[in-house]
């Protein structure tokens, strides 16, 4: 589990034959779960200021693998005794978005995101989401996009400084938006869930 909260920006120093090896102040041990770019992945090599992980075939389908060079976003899954900020974030990309827009408003940038229809619904005005793992609140939703602004901080010591129009980025949406949905989507039955069953399933997080 993981916040959206970035530790830093780690320099990937090569992607080969599945292993993606990365140089960061950061010293993770093998076995350890990491976000890089949002996306939760296993450490299996640590070396004197590196460490590896290993993207399986279907990660890389589902990534947006361009992206994974010159410079990655990495954050450690969070402990238990951790300070909680940032929203809940699991590490499992839904999609891929592509920015359409990028609006200077002065002290902050507006970026347009769009993404594949079918996550629409997973998308709530002032809502969380993960772009490329970092934890930002959704200003507005259209038909097919929606509106972030994003700080000056942010974009200083995120990724955010190198996006531009069409650039591609991965996308969670909000946990907690996606399971409220499925609860009263998912039987076909038409079947509905006891109050009973929703608290069973709340209080497991």
């Amino acid at each position: 589990m993981f916040t959206g909260l970035i530790k830093e920006l780690a320099t990937v120093v090569s992607f080969n034959n599945n292993i993606l090896t990365l140089q960061a102040q950061h010293k993770p041990n093998i076995g350890d779960s990491i976000a890089v770019n949002g996306a939760c992945l296993t450490v299996v090599y640590v070396d004197h200021g590196i460490f590896s992980v290993e993207l399986s075939l279907e990660s890389q389908k589902i990534l947006a693998m361009e992206n994974y060079k010159n410079l990655v976003h990495i954050e450690p899954a969070m402990m238990m005794n951790d300070r909680f900020e940032g929203h809940i974030v699991q590490g499992h990309i839904d999609c891929v978005g592509t920015i359409k827009n990028i609006n200077d408003n002065g002290n902050s940038k507006d970026f347009i995101v769009e993404l594949p229809k079918e996550y629409l619904k997973y998308i709530i005005p002032k809502g969380s989401i993960a772009i490329d793992g970092i934890s930002l609140t959704i200003n507005e939703i259209y038909d097919n996009s929606f509106r972030l602004t994003i700080i000056p901080h942010t974009i200083k010591n995120t990724l955010f400084q190198t996006y531009n129009i069409d650039t591609r980025v991965n996308i969670e949406t909000d946990m907690f938006a996606r399971y409220i949905f499925n609860m009263f989507h998912k039987d076909k039955q038409n079947s509905t869930l006891s109050w009973e069953q929703v608290d069973m399933m709340m209080n497991r997080y």
